[in-house]
């Protein structure tokens, strides 16, 4: 079950021949344009692209764009019934402008306020129904700071998974990365961990970073503390071992939706007890594979079982 905040991705392609005489910036000719879900609905449909069901629950506006969304999660076969609609609430919709191949703007149409106290409990109370209903193995928090994940939904949520014993996983942001606690796995990226902290990480090395994420594992009884890295690979640690997976050379051309991509298959990793090196590496790989590919994509399950094949051999 996927539990965060959601959005449409679109994109605008084009090809950029000149530089405008009006100000100085490229000039895109568009060729074609893109709708996609994203966010938590991004790691939803990684997980449907790995071989499993995933739940999708979030809010979204009673709007156009709410309106879209849900016709964005029928192509791809995900339901809806973990949505609810909130009057006066705007979906979020980010559109990337891409112009040969590379991302030139985006623009963030969207509110990022916490749900009022009335769609909070209508939210904790649907998210608890579909948990006792579905019996999820695996529960994942995708924080992208719009407002899904307060206080309150974090903390009820997890203590009723708790609970009935499901391992929970963390893609946290900024603004609640502190709020969660007791969860199986928590992956934020090196930025997030040291704002979420107010830490300083002068070098990455594997003695640095199990220093910076000790109050995480201690404090907050947080099993499996999973950073990653950008060129620099993934760190992961628990209580007793901590190590840098490093990352592959890949022919990189876009970064965007690559923590969903990980998130993904680290939490289809957690319950199946699978080493903490296993979980770093798969998650490794398929992260760097989406960078190759402009926009947010979900994996190829195949490619990545190739890619695994590759580098066992």
């Amino acid at each position: 079950m996927i539990i965060g905040d959601i959005m449409t991705d679109a994109y605008v392609f084009g090809k950029v021949d000149r530089i405008s005489p009006e100000a100085p910036v490229p000039v895109v000719h568009i060729t074609h344009r893109e709708m996609r879900p994203g966010g938590a609905a991004n790691v939803a449909i990684n997980i449907k692209a790995l071989g499993a069901q995933p739940i999708l629950c979030s809010v979204t506006g009673d709007d156009d764009g709410g309106n879209e969304f849900i016709e964005l999660l029928n192509k791809e076969n995900i339901s809806a019934k973990g949505i609810i609609k909130i009057k006066g609430r705007k979906t979020t919709i980010k559109t990337r402008v891409i112009g040969n191949n590379h991302q030139l703007l985006r623009v963030d149409d969207e509110t990022i306020e916490d749900l009022n106290s009335a769609a909070e409990q209508t939210f904790i109370q649907l998210c608890i129904s579909l948990i006792e209903k579905e019996n999820p193995d695996v529960l994942i928090f995708e924080d992208y700071d719009k407002g899904v994940l307060t206080p309150a939904v974090i903390e009820s949520i997890t203590n009723h998974a708790l609970s009935r014993k499901i391992p929970i996983t963390v893609d946290p942001k900024k603004k609640y990365f502190n709020n969660y606690k007791n969860v199986t796995l928590f992956k934020p990226n090196l930025h997030e961990l040291k704002s979420g902290l107010n830490v300083t990480i002068d070098k990455i090395t594997t003695a640095n970073l199990r220093s910076a994420v000790n109050e995480l594992i201690v404090a907050r009884n947080i099993q499996m503390v999973m950073v990653t890295l950008s060129e620099a690979g993934v760190f992961i640690a628990s209580e007793n071992e901590a190590m840098i997976i490093p990352a592959h050379v890949r022919n990189i051309s876009d970064v965007s939706g690559a923590g969903d991509t990980v998130i993904s298959v680290a939490s289809l990793c957690v319950p199946l007890d699978l080493p903490k090196e296993t979980i770093a590496g798969l998650s490794n790989l398929a992260g760097g594979l989406v960078c190759e590919q402009v926009g947010v994509v979900p994996i190829n399950k195949i490619q990545l079982l190739e890619e695994v094949e590759k580098f066992l051999h």
